[in-house]
């Protein structure tokens, strides 16, 4: 069978910059479209498994729902901005570099203006000599409500599918979806069809698992204490070697740092997804039927990937203005801590609501005992006060804060500082997601030289339904247990939608795996985490994974932006909740 090599070299705006030009470099020259495994030659064996060989096509994910934000209020001061400007700068070298290895370049960092960067992109070319035909997708951009700076709806691979099928050898996106880097050079690569479901969720699941950069490598991985920590120190970026039948192998380049195994691609695909359908514009793939073999060193063979038809409507993004807010830190020094919080928050409560106008819309407060007994530094003898103020009036987030927290300085606690005085209230944002019907969204491949082609609406639908949760596996016998912290035997991996949470957690073996399907419940999971007891919480099973996967409504307010949160992404709630107390099977341990 042929094979598509696809890396990656960003997971978000701001990734390594230097990961564009390793990637590209990274092996040999690249096989091109018309080398014997490229596209122009069907019958051409691949390269035999575990060979190495430069990549096909180069992805870059340069869009988080707070950088949709960001480029919104990037594209008011100025019109014809809008994108990842740290893409561009990468091109700069690696334009000319992936020409020579004959390596097709697809990224989504055209944000809110995919046109403009690719004109931008042409001109950079011309500067550097490089014949580069560039392609465009948009489409995603919708009639913004009132107060909203950016509404865009997730798009599909075919676009992209279509832009490379003329030729191009970049293509700039705006908001598709992350898998869809992936997905979309597949569809090019094969000619998969629309209805080939079973080959799309294949690479739809590679192209989560590739998404988000060195998290495939061991990035943020949970059992990092397990390897070799000058390994780690600097990971790799992850590439995926996709079979024309929907299977594919997650790898790296040789001699790059990091390590890929089954564990790193189980935290990757259990990050920001949900129950066992895994819902995009192309297909709807089954999570409950991915298989991970380890596959060699820095191997991990993805395989059984079963599809279903896409849903009728698109997940849609809209980013507003949400207001402004403001903080405080008070250090609180030594003996008596919580009284000197209580001292000083009733003092600011009382200042707020006498300044000219009512006190902030939201107040919250939140006292982490950082502090220790006889501590043999101030800095571990200090507790930290945080202060956080909300409102649509600058002035009540501004110098009305900066007012009731300053001029107690010399009458409140004793040893008051704090960690910098308040400024002015800054504007924060407030993501939401929509859905919109697939027919109403004018996706469009904008291609090398300027035909439009308008990307037809998938033929079939399927509304979302849950899965029926699949039957337990039979529970451990009884035995003698020990009180140790859950991540002892389980990993975790964590993070945000919007104003949503999800943990996903996992063992290794089956004997953890009968333990963990009948003691971590959603009772037992709100007792660890306090902080969602109030909150709506789903438990969704993936015996394939060994894995539970906790979704929690409304636990990060709303969204990253807003910073409602201490963990604003909820990047460290999966190992809060591996820190936490349980009893475990000693045959565990």
């Amino acid at each position: 069978m042929r094979t598509l090599r696809i890396g990656n070299a960003s997971g978000f705006y701001g990734d390594r910059f230097d990961a564009l030009r390793e990637m590209l470099t990274g092996g040999d020259p690249a096989t091109g479209p018309d080398s014997p495994s490229g596209p122009g030659s069907p019958s051409a064996p691949g390269p035999a498994p575990g060979s190495h060989r430069g990549l096909d096509v180069l992805t870059g994910d340069y869009l988080a729902e707070l950088t949709m934000l960001i480029l919104g209020r990037d594209l008011l001061k100025d019109p014809s901005t809008g994108y990842a400007k740290t893409f561009l700068r990468q091109m700069e070298e690696g334009l000319g570099l992936a020409h020579e290895r004959g390596v097709r370049i697809v990224a989504n960092a055209g944000g809110l203006n995919p046109a403009g960067l690719a004109d931008a992109l042409r001109a950079l070319a011309d500067r550097v000599g490089v014949p580069a035909r560039i392609a465009h997708v948009e489409g995603d951009r919708l009639p913004a409500p009132d107060g909203v700076l950016a509404a865009n709806a997730y798009l599909g691979g075919a676009g992209i599918a279509a832009c490379l099928k003329a030729g191009a050898d970049v293509v700039v996106t705006g908001r598709v979806t992350d898998a869809a880097l992936v997905s979309g050079p597949a569809q090019w690569f094969f000619g998969w069809g629309p209805e080939e479901y079973d080959r799309l969720a294949g690479a739809v699941v590679a192209g989560h698992v590739l998404e988000c950069g060195t998290q495939a490598t061991g990035g943020n991985y949970s059992f990092f204490t397990a390897h070799d920590p000058k390994v780690l120190r600097r990971p790799g970026f992850p590439l995926a070697e996709i079979h024309e039948d929907g299977t594919a192998v997650v790898t790296k380049h040789p001699g790059t740092g990091g390590v890929v195994d089954t564990g790193t691609v189980t935290a990757q695909l259990l990050y920001e997804t949900a129950g066992a359908r895994y819902a995009g514009p192309d297909v709807t793939a089954r999570l409950d039927t991915v298989r991970l073999t380890q596959d060699g060193p820095d191997r991990v063979r993805i395989d059984g990937v079963r599809g279903e038809a896409p849903p009728p409507t698109l997940k849609a993004g809209l980013c507003r203005l949400g207001g402004f807010r403001n903080e405080v830190v008070f250090v609180l020094t030594g003996l008596d801590i919580e009284a000197k919080a209580e001292l000083v928050r009733d003092q600011v409560e009382d200042a707020l609501g006498r300044g000219p106008k009512s006190r902030p819309e939201q107040v919250r407060w939140e006292l982490s005992r950082t502090d220790r007994e006889d501590a043999g530094t101030e800095e571990t003898a200090s507790a930290l006060l945080r202060l956080v103020v909300r409102d649509r009036d600058p002035e009540a987030v501004g110098r009305a804060l900066s007012g009731a927290a300053i001029e107690l300085a010399l009458a409140s606690y004793p040893g008051f500082h704090v960690t910098a005085p308040p400024g002015k209230g800054a504007p924060y944002g407030v993501f939401e997601t929509a859905y919109v019907p697939v027919g109403e969204v004018p996706h469009t491949a904008v291609l090398p030289d300027g035909t439009r082609v308008a990307v037809p609406v998938p033929p079939d639908s399927r509304v979302l339904e849950p899965v029926p949760e699949p039957p337990l596996p039979a529970p451990l016998p009884p035995g003698p247990t020990r009180r140790a912290p859950l991540g002892r035997i389980a990993g975790a991996r964590s993070g945000d939608k919007g104003g949503d949470a999800n943990v996903g957690v996992w063992v290794q073996g089956d004997p953890a795996w009968r333990w963990l399907a009948h003691t971590l419940t959603v009772d037992l999971f709100r007792q660890l985490l306090p902080e969602t007891k109030e909150l709506p919480v789903e438990r969704h099973l993936l015996p394939g994974l060994r894995a539970v996967n906790f979704s929690v409504t409304g636990l990060l307010g709303e969204g990253v932006a807003s910073q409602a949160r201490f963990d604003p992404q909820a990047k460290g709630l999966g190992e809060w909740l591996r820190s936490r107390h349980v009893d475990l099977p000693e045959e565990l341990l």
